[in-house]
């Protein structure tokens, strides 16, 4: 089993290699640490981590964790939320971010992410949780997660480049 908790602002170099995996324009992770704490963080946003067992049952000992981290105690899947509230959606969670690690997909961590997730989003009372997902060929996977924690297609979204 593994340990999905929040990573504070102090630990966002936990969750560096997963959300490159998702990111890879921030492809330093200096920079994305830096991103994530002076512009997202201030703003609302929340990070999650899900933290294989550790041989002190913490998740956070040196390493051993299967081979399946980045480094030290990092994550191996990360989710990035909001709390927002919207004329449109009411009030929401809305989640900007999921990211497994390559060699630690299929484990299910993905699926802890959102379960855990839509518990946070009722904890709030919010009334509803949103994401976004890309549509090219290589994202049929997280459609697949998303469909079985029966979030649906409801909206398009648009976008101009600037």
């Amino acid at each position: 089993m593994s340990d999905v908790r929040e990573i504070p602002a102090e630990a966002t170099h936990l969750a560096a290699a997963a959300m490159l995996a998702l990111r890879p324009r921030w492809s330093d992770r200096d920079a994305l640490v830096e991103v994530i704490d002076t512009q997202l963080r201030p703003s609302g946003y929340r990070l999650i981590g899900v933290f294989p067992d550790s041989a002190d049952g913490s998740g956070e000992s040196g390493g051993e964790s299967g081979g399946e981290s980045a480094g030290s105690g990092e994550a191996v899947a990360v989710a990035g939320f909001r709390e927002v509230h919207a004329l449109a959606w009411g009030h929401y969670l809305y989640v900007d971010d999921v990211s497994t690690l390559p060699q630690a997909r299929g484990n299910g961590y993905a699926d802890q992410l959102l379960t855990w997730l839509e518990a946070e989003a009722r904890r709030l009372g919010c009334e509803g949780l949103h994401l976004d997902s890309g549509v090219t060929a290589d994202r049929a996977p997280a459609h697949r997660l998303y469909m079985r924690h029966k979030l649906r297609i409801s909206a398009h979204h648009f976008e101009k480049n600037l």
